[in-house]
């Protein structure tokens, strides 16, 4: 058991602003749309709220292609509001956690104008520039960018292109040089200093690219899909050992706040191990290392049990795990691991819920939101008009689904259109879940409620108990049983002696179990057993 931590033990929750809710009547949501909703979070429980870039943007990749680190993105509010936010969360007990892009800018941004004006500009060294390769004047390796194509883009004016991990306009900062490092510090301080709980650094992983600039190997058969698709490892452009050395930094700036500040990293990385690494020992570099690999495991007992036990031996004993099951950049779990079953839905939460470790909801997963088929005519994502149909991130994106109502309750004026398309709102929305006690949302909340209620829930250890077939159970700490049956036929636990706390099917909250417990296909239950 460990000295209970607010971002260990509580429950976080992400809110992409633009699609959480309107408080102005333009089609995009705002930080007045957060504060209008923060009683729906305290109610549900949640302890911290991760925020989708609010900082002035190009938007071209909406927010995370940032033009001004330290001002509000006019569309999203002002730096009021930001004030405003943190100080009506805090009487709510709720920390704000917000999202930093270190890892490159926007073309708009002051820094790269004046670094592309000329090779003897003063910023010049702040990003990533190269001469063009000898002979054909191509880009000067074989780097290719996350979203496809070259990473690197060609600037007429001074005659040396650029490099960009994401789109041609997210040009790459320089972190070998000093003065990007101090730069980072102040807009770390400057919203410290402004009551900020912490960050979720956005491509944690990939800061730093390798000094000599050297090409990445062809990915074999047996790489990572993304790899693949791209046809090459990212050795020399992700997970350098010199990034660990920006983390530790940063951490040291962290914990010199009172109380410590926290630092959630986007490790998009394929393998537990990788992940576990940015951890440092577990008290010098993230506090928080998003658990990539989970996301993409099939929804089977054995696979996303072997993420687990992996994560489990991997992260070290200071350290503490991260669960997430959507994000705006992947589909929703009732979508992507559910299909659009209820049964699934709630076996995944249930799941996430149980293991050992610190918790994110994407918004709309409370409610069992799924994707939203975005008309191709419609799409916003840059990667999703580039890559349609096989690939896109607006599905994921849509707003929040407050009311059966014309506009979902998520504009001030229902009869605006937002920026982008609503999904099924008249069958899953908050209001209607509000009212039933057998909904998704009431399950959220008490699961919510029991994982803050009992110690070995938020902070007991995990144990497999039986793993036999589509049925896992795993203990926590010294009393807790989480039980489910992730299999399509019914299934039965042996020696199992206890009390149904809470079930996915509410029938069975209170129920004794003595002997065995029957699952249900896609059926869960936490059972307090017996002394």
């Amino acid at each position: 058991m460990t000295e209970r931590v607010w971002w260990q033990h509580g429950v976080l929750y992400q809110v992409y602003v633009r699609s959480f809710a309107d408080s102005d009547g333009d089609g995009i949501g705002d930080l007045r749309g957060v504060i209008a909703h923060l009683d729906h979070l305290a109610w549900l429980g949640i302890d911290g709220i991760w925020l989708s870039p609010v900082t002035v943007s190009g938007d071209v990749d909406w927010g995370y292609d940032v033009a001004h680190y330290t001002a509000v993105q006019p569309a999203l509010g002002t730096l009021a509001d930001v004030d405003e936010l943190i100080a009506e969360a805090t009487r709510r007990d709720i920390k704000i956690l917000l999202d930093i892009v270190p890892n490159h800018t926007s073309i708009e941004h002051p820094w790269f104008v004046e670094a592309r004006a000329s090779r003897e500009s003063a910023r010049r060294d702040w990003y990533v520039w190269a001469d063009p390769a000898p002979g054909d004047g191509g880009p000067p390796n074989n780097w290719v960018s996350a979203f496809g194509g070259p990473a690197w883009t060609l600037d007429e004016r001074t005659a040396q292109y650029y490099l960009h991990n994401f789109t041609p306009e997210q040009p790459d900062l320089n972190w070998w040089n000093d003065d990007v490092r101090d730069a980072f510090d102040d807009i770390l301080r400057f919203w410290f200093d402004r009551g900020v709980a912490g960050f979720r650094i956005d491509v944690a992983h990939a800061i730093v690219k390798d000094r000599e600039l050297r090409d990445n190997p062809p990915a074999p058969d047996d790489a990572h899909l993304l790899d693949r698709l791209r046809g090459q490892l990212p050795v020399y452009n992700q997970c350098r050992p010199e990034v660990h050395d920006v983390l530790r930094r940063w951490r040291g700036l962290a914990d010199g706040y009172d109380p410590p500040r926290v630092l959630v990293g986007e490790t998009f990385v394929p393998d537990v191990p990788t992940v576990a690494s940015f951890y440092g020992d577990g008290r010098d570099e993230l506090h928080l290392a998003f658990n990539i690999p989970l996301l993409h495991a099939p929804f089977e007992a054995g696979a996303v049990r072997a993420v687990v036990e992996a994560t489990e031996a991997a992260v070290p004993a200071a350290g503490w795990p991260v669960w997430t099951g959507s994000n705006h950049d992947v589909d929703r779990f009732p979508t992507r691991w559910a299909g659009g079953d209820p049964r699934k839905a709630r076996a995944a939460l249930m799941l996430l819920f149980g293991l050992r470790g610190a918790l994110f909801l994407y918004m709309g997963d409370e409610i069992g939101m799924v994707n939203t088929d975005v008309p191709r005519e419609q799409l916003r994502d840059p990667v999703g008009i580039k890559l349609h149909p096989v690939f896109g991130r607006d599905g994921e994106r849509t707003p929040m689904q407050w009311t059966p109502d014309p506009g979902a309750g998520f504009s001030a004026d229902p009869g605006v259109v937002p920026w982008l398309p609503l999904g099924d709102h008249t069958t899953t929305n908050v209001a209607d879940q509000r009212r039933g006690p057998d909904s998704m949302l009431s399950l959220t909340r008490d699961l919510i409620g029991l994982r803050d209620a009992i110690p070995d829930l938020h902070g007991g250890g995990y144990a497999t108990v039986v793993a036999d077939g589509a049925t896992w159970v795993w203990r926590r700490g010294e009393r807790v049983l989480v039980a489910l049956n992730l299999g399509d036929e019914p299934a039965t636990v042996p020696d199992i002696q206890g009390e149904v706390r809470i079930g996915t099917d509410r029938a069975r909250d209170g129920t004794r179990v003595d002997g065995s417990l029957g699952l249900d296909p896609w059926e869960g239950a936490v059972v307090w057993a017996d002394a």
